[in-house]
């Protein structure tokens, strides 16, 4: 944890999110040896589903778990050579004909920090109940928590449980965000995810060193009533995250939202004013790369100096001056790199939150909104 974090008074309200933040390297190792160690029993439960040559994937969760599956569906889809949707369980749960269309062989991935959400167990319920053949990979950070406990055990379910210090305490989901994220690119994804974590996590502790803390000092300065984050492909999940934890953070004190930069210019666009600032998330494709490059280019042309900012593993083609590198090994998919590039995020929330006088640990002491969704009647659904 950088000084000027750990040395905040005690009354901020900040306490466990900014454990939470800094605790991510070291988690990320742990969740490395958790799928290395039970890396038999996973490609036992696994192998038969993903051989099915007729085979869906379903990434599904709620909020920031949700968005755990939109940055994953691309990279996954392209490394198993087969269709990956993300779903989120709200709309499981509201339309769930509609989201399991196609009675096909079906590998469900449920993220969930605590695994009680109402949604959580009732879009596996009704998965069990749309599908004629469906398997249960249940990513959670809560051992007790209702998810884990009603598929521990299952012939046709296997639980896959994150470190206990990543069920995040705080309001806003961090840590539970990357280690869930990274235990699914460990489990299904390329080998080459293995072999860079440690780098990984070294991009992730430059980020909490406080390198960039006086670049997040020059852009909340100004006060921004509204911020944009934009990324393509697996890189637009992790611009949406970026947005909710802002959101999230402030107590909606600062207007956030996510597009993808060729999205962002049909309509989004409106929201620019000068009080907007944008952060972009350059992808390492090297064609993705272009369109992001030309909205760096447009939007620096466009708004006042120090509003754009771009988020890079390597600044190639970006203007020196706006421009945040996160170090990674060469080559590292766009989806892992997510893994230390939210920490920039979580890093612009957390600092605006406490500008503001609010309590990052519990933004909303009134109780409007909840660490775990409450009031969600989950209605049964008819018989066919």
């Amino acid at each position: 944890m950088n000084t000027r974090l750990s040395t905040l008074p005690p009354d901020t309200g900040a306490e466990h999110t900014i454990a939470e933040i800094a605790q991510q390297p070291a988690l990320w190792r742990e969740v490395g040896r958790i799928v290395a160690d039970g890396r038999g029993a996973l490609d036992d439960f696994l192998r038969p589903l993903l051989a099915a040559p007729d085979a869906r994937i379903v990434l599904t969760g709620a909020g920031t778990s949700g968005f755990a599956g939109d940055v994953l569906r691309t990279a996954l889809g392209r490394h198993l050579g087969r269709r990956v949707d993300a779903v989120a369980t709200t709309d499981i749960v509201s339309d769930p004909h509609g989201c399991f269309a196609e009675d096909v062989p079906t590998l469900l991935v449920s993220f969930a920090r605590s695994g009680d959400s109402p949604e959580s167990t009732a879009a596996t319920a009704l998965a069990d109940r749309c599908l004629t053949r469906v398997s249960h990979l249940v990513i959670t950070c809560n051992g007790e928590g209702r998810l884990a406990r009603e598929h521990g055990g299952k012939p046709a379910s296997h639980v896959l449980l994150m470190p206990p210090a990543a069920n995040d305490q705080g309001f806003a989901m961090t840590s539970s965000f990357t280690c869930m994220l990274l235990a699914a690119l460990l489990a299904l994804g390329p080998g080459t995810v293995r072999d860079s974590l440690d780098g990984l996590a070294e991009g992730a502790e430059h980020i909490t060193s406080g390198d960039l803390d006086p670049h997040i000092d020059t852009l909340l300065a100004r006060e921004p009533e509204r911020l944009v984050y934009l990324g393509s492909g697996s890189l637009k999940g992790l611009a949406g995250e970026s947005a909710l934890k802002l959101l999230e953070l402030t107590g909606g004190a600062v207007t956030a939202s996510a597009d993808s930069p060729l999205g962002f210019r049909h309509g989004p666009k409106a929201v620019l004013t000068d009080r907007t600032a944008v952060v972009v998330y350059v992808s390492e494709d090297a064609y993705t790369r272009n369109y992001d490059l030309d909205i760096v280019t447009e939007l620096r042309g466009a708004l006042p100096p120090g509003s754009v900012v771009a988020i890079a593993a390597r600044p190639d083609g970006l203007p020196q001056d706006g421009t945040w590198t996160v170090p990674v090994p060469a080559g590292t998919d766009d989806a892992a790199f997510a893994l230390p590039a939210v920490l920039c995020a979580q890093l612009i929330a957390l600092r605006a939150s406490l500008s503001r006088g609010i309590r990052p640990d519990n933004p909303f002491p009134s109780g409007e909104v909840n660490r775990v969704v409450q009031g969600v009647t989950v209605h049964p659904l008819p018989a066919d």
